[in-house]
């Protein structure tokens, strides 16, 4: 049988691997709709500033690499953030209630 203190951890690791995989598909939905936008908005500067720097021949390189970095910060500030969001909105509901 489970202790009290085992089974309160139990519930927390549930709780926080939702909050995750939550905070994880919601972060993926951001992303997909907010980098392009960002995308189109950076990489004529990002493109302008390799070829003056490392010639035109890495430009195109450059615009993918780019496109990655953006893609992933964007992510995982997203994760970041809605995870945080979600921990604090739990712990709120949860006093509320204790």
């Amino acid at each position: 049988m489970l202790s009290m203190d085992k089974h309160r951890e139990a519930g927390r690791n549930v709780f926080m691997g939702s909050v995750n995989g939550l905070a994880n598909v919601l972060a993926i939905a951001v992303a997909f709709l907010v980098t392009p936008k960002f995308y189109e908005l950076t990489s004529s500067s990002i493109r302008d500033f390799v070829g003056g720097a490392y010639g035109s021949n890495w430009t195109d390189l450059a615009s993918f690499g780019w496109g990655l970095i953006s893609a992933t910060t964007i992510f995982y500030i997203a994760r970041m953030s809605i995870g945080t969001a979600l921990i604090m909105g739990g712990l709120a509901i949860a006093t509320r209630f204790l």
